[in-house]
């Protein structure tokens, strides 16, 4: 996402109860913790977890973290190894499995979306909250339709135009997120380089621009500007995104898009540093009124 290039290139023990609404991606991560804390409060380890479903350790391993799907025969067994044997116990947990393996509604464009980079669209779609800073494009969930085309372009400009079209059809789908009644906050850093680059040409960003424009009248919508004469700023190690959910189970995701992987970062002191430094990039940067005036003469400058 926050690149907005990846679609073009993935110890309590008490039952789960309730699963919020945050789609498969979500339910499965919280199935996986929970089948992960039932498993070590009763120090078993993974190796003894799979023999018990004929799995490897490794296999238990990408279960309790929600990267692969559950099979319903799996999660029994399972529960039964982990001492969960009351029918009304069990019963939460394996509806569960049943709406983790639900397909989300980017299921259509699975042959566009790298493994690594679905299960992001996944968590995008269930946060409450994503904090992102970009040094190269406009984030994936900011742009219009012309400059996502031109970005899609660069990575594969021999596609057909037919799959072209799909793949700007998925990054506007996932702005619709953005205008839902359950809308996340998304609060955006850009660094200046990233409006300064024309992409697609200067009508097409001069088109970009009016789309930003149009993005920060929304409430839920903060865009900050880092300009250049601000350089020895706090995010020199390059762009991330800080995902938040309403679960409360579920803990910060700090997501860093690569080439053709990506990094995913959950553990406290990891996500708390990503978070310092984004307070420190929103201190250094343009304040929103500051952003948007900067947007305004931009665009006036790219008009003349």
């Amino acid at each position: 996402m926050p690149r907005g290039t990846a679609e073009d290139s993935g110890a309590q023990s008490g039952v789960l109860s309730h699963a919020g609404g945050g789609g498969p991606t979500v339910l499965r991560i919280l199935l996986g913790a929970q089948l992960r804390r039932l498993r070590v409060a009763k120090n078993i380890t993974r190796e003894q977890a799979g023999y018990a479903i004929r799995a490897s350790h490794a296999k238990i391993s990408r279960l309790e973290l929600g990267r692969v799907g559950f099979k319903e025969r799996d999660v029994a067994d399972l529960l039964t190894m982990y001492g969960v044997t009351d029918t009304e116990e069990r019963a939460p947990l394996l509806t569960l499995v049943r709406q983790a393996n639900a397909p989300g509604w980017w299921h259509k464009y699975n042959d566009l979306l790298p493994n690594w980079f679905e299960v992001y669209v996944g968590l995008e779609e269930a946060a409450s909250t994503v904090r992102t800073y970009e040094v190269q494009f406009i984030p994936g969930l900011l742009q219009s339709p012309e400059y996502a085309r031109a970005v899609i372009m660069l990575v594969h400009g021999g596609a057909s135009a037919s799959e072209v079209d799909r793949r700007v059809s998925l990054r506007m789908a996932r702005q619709q997120r953005l205008i839902r009644p359950d809308a996340p906050t998304l609060w955006a850093v850009m660094d200046e380089a990233v409006l300064r680059r024309p992409i697609g040409g200067p009508q097409v960003l001069r088109a970009q621009i009016n789309h930003l424009l149009e993005a920060v009248e929304l409430p839920n919508v903060k865009l900050q500007i880092m300009p250049f004469d601000r350089g020895g700023h706090a995010a020199a190690g390059g762009p991330f995104s800080i995902l938040r959910f309403p679960e409360r189970d579920l803990p910060d995701v700090v997501y860093m898009e690569q080439l053709n992987s990506a990094l995913y970062l959950d553990k406290l002191d990891e996500t708390d540093h990503y978070m310092q430094v984004m307070d420190r990039l929103c201190v250094q940067a343009y304040s929103f009124t500051e952003s948007r005036r900067f947007l305004e003469d931009l665009r006036e400058e790219l008009s003349g």
